[in-house]
């Protein structure tokens, strides 16, 4: 059976200028899939554009027309995740994010900084001391992210496990773009609670890096994490 959603990307949840955050786009086909998702997404999703996800027996499907521009197919992910970085070292991470000098997304919804509170979510992470290739920085999830029952809606929060992954593995990708995500909710997020995001790089191969991300409670709970592939656009010198 075939059921049809029409969905519509607003432009506050863009990445680049022109298109969906990747993360968001990824949530929004694992909602209409009902069940844990890896998702790949195959074209840039346009903003304030009709568009319609079909779910069947196979997945959810993300359309433009006959373009196919995300697919989600069942998946449980298996990810081992690092230590949690505490509240105070993911504060001292937030100012030495690479963005702040030059950021090729300032507008992204989760890590642009020409972003204001209450219409992005700030991500801004930064190297951790003494952890290589890891960034964090602190979250606390507010009103505007609200599923209507005080939680942070669900494709907010794989937005949030979306960015931190690209900035671990910025060095090695250069620009790159998310190929394939997968992520798993341990439990609802609170509107207001006090979290902290870390991403670290897991491998590279070629064009294609690796990443996790996680989100944890203040006392280093994990809530939320999730599993990135991250496509460069060009091969990197060595």
């Amino acid at each position: 059976m075939q059921n049809t959603i029409p969905t519509i990307i607003r432009k506050r949840f863009c990445g680049p200028p022109n298109s969906g955050n990747g993360g968001y786009v990824c949530g929004l086909l694992t909602n209409a899939l009902g069940e844990p998702a890896q998702v790949t997404l195959h074209a840039p999703p346009p903003l304030d554009t009709d568009l319609v996800i079909v779910r069947d027996a196979d997945g959810a499907r993300l359309l433009q027309g006959e373009t196919l521009l995300g697919s989600a197919r069942p998946y449980q992910l298996a990810l081992a995740l690092p230590p949690a970085v505490s509240l105070a070292d993911a504060e001292a991470a937030r100012p030495r994010f690479s963005g702040y000098e030059q950021h090729g997304l300032p507008g992204c919804f989760v890590c642009g900084t020409d972003r204001c509170e209450h219409d992005g979510l700030l991500l801004h992470t930064g190297p951790v001391t003494g952890r290589d290739s890891t960034v964090a920085c602190p979250w606390t999830p507010d009103s505007t992210l609200d599923a209507g029952d005080g939680t942070v809606a669900p494709e907010f929060v794989w937005a949030a496990l979306d960015c931190p992954g690209y900035f671990a593995v910025k060095d090695q990708a250069g620009v790159a773009l998310l190929g394939r995500f997968a992520a798993h909710i341990e439990r609802p997020i609170k509107v207001g609670e006090q979290l902290v995001v870390t991403g670290w790089a897991i491998a590279h191969d070629g064009r294609k890096h690796q990443a996790g991300t996680a989100i944890y409670t203040a006392d280093g709970q994990p809530v939320g994490w999730a599993e990135a592939t991250w496509i460069s656009l060009q091969k990197q010198a060595a």
